[in-house]
């Protein structure tokens, strides 16, 4: 990956990650604020709290607008792709560091949109905004310097080493696969059709798919939002769940975007290599007809 002064970050080397370049501290990102080479996205659950504040210089990632095809249940395409980065001035020489609210739920939604179109040199800020936030860094709701636009050329998206769709689900059902359901306990045994304290849509069928273990994705962060030391990591997923780095792995939630919290923490701080995150996810299992269900 292209190089970015001072790439090594003691604050994240030191919690013992598989993949420590995956991840900035929010000191490592406050002494490169000026750096050209970093382009700094926010991808929000919110998608007016750019707009209040934000990391100055960083530009606002729209995960429906942005990410989503305006028509169908599916990303955007090649061309639109391309034309997103070029927009924001980066090439594959730019170092891309997401950061987010809600834990970085978002902001690791969008790094694993980039993954899809093969964008590697992306990180995300470990504890988001909300650790930006309470440390009292910078804050700006000026936009950031219209970026020189780049001569980026995307790849086609290539969906198979990092997503599941349902018949993937399936067919890692009956190869028995493992399965990690990062939803709320009360999504999984199917009390609640959606995350507490939002509204009960979304899913006609409560509970979880068979076999799936039960891991819900904020014990992997500590309270300030950063992501918990590897070993605490594997505590949770490998001692107490029995899962391996070996293993074929796929990650779920409502929507895909808590899972991909949970995808990003078994790939890159835990270094699994076979791990893909169904964003079908419980909207399409819950209300497809004879998909089974267990509670």
């Amino acid at each position: 990956m292209p190089a970015v002064a001072e790439r090594q970050d003691p604050a994240i080397a030191a919690k013992g990650y598989a993949h420590p370049e995956a991840l900035v501290s929010t000191e490592w990102l406050a002494a490169h604020l000026d750096d050209p080479a970093i382009r700094i996205l926010e991808s929000d659950e919110d998608v007016l709290l750019y707009e209040t504040g934000h990391i100055p210089g960083a530009f606002k990632i729209d995960w429906h607008a942005d990410l989503n095809d305006p028509v169908m249940r599916d990303y955007i395409s090649r061309e639109q792709f391309q034309e997103l980065l070029r927009s924001r001035g980066i090439d594959d020489s730019t170092t891309v560091i997401f950061y987010g609210d809600k834990n970085n739920w978002w902001a690791t939604y969008a790094f694993w949109v980039f993954q899809l179109f093969g964008f590697a040199n992306a990180r995300i800020l470990d504890g988001g905004r909300t650790k930006w936030e309470r440390e009292n860094r910078p804050m700006t709701t000026d936009a950031p310097r219209p970026p020189r636009r780049s001569a980026y050329v995307a790849p086609e998206r290539s969906d198979a080493a990092f997503r599941a769709f349902m018949p993937d689900v399936r067919a890692h059902l009956e190869r028995r696969g493992r399965l990690v359901d990062v939803r709320s306990a009360d999504e999984y045994t199917g009390k609640k059709l959606h995350m507490p304290e939002y509204p009960q849509e979304g899913a006609m069928r409560g509970g979880h798919i068979p076999t799936a273990k039960s891991v819900p994705w904020a014990r992997a962060a500590n309270p300030d939002g950063t992501f918990k030391p590897a070993a605490e990591l594997r505590a949770i997923y490998e001692q107490e769940q029995g899962l391996a780095p070996a293993d074929d792995v796929i990650a779920y939630c409502r929507i895909g975007e808590r899972s991909s919290h949970t995808w990003f923490v078994l790939r890159y701080l835990l270094g699994y290599e076979k791990v893909r995150n169904y964003d079908g996810s419980w909207t399409e299992w819950g209300n497809a007809v004879r998909a089974p269900i267990e509670r």
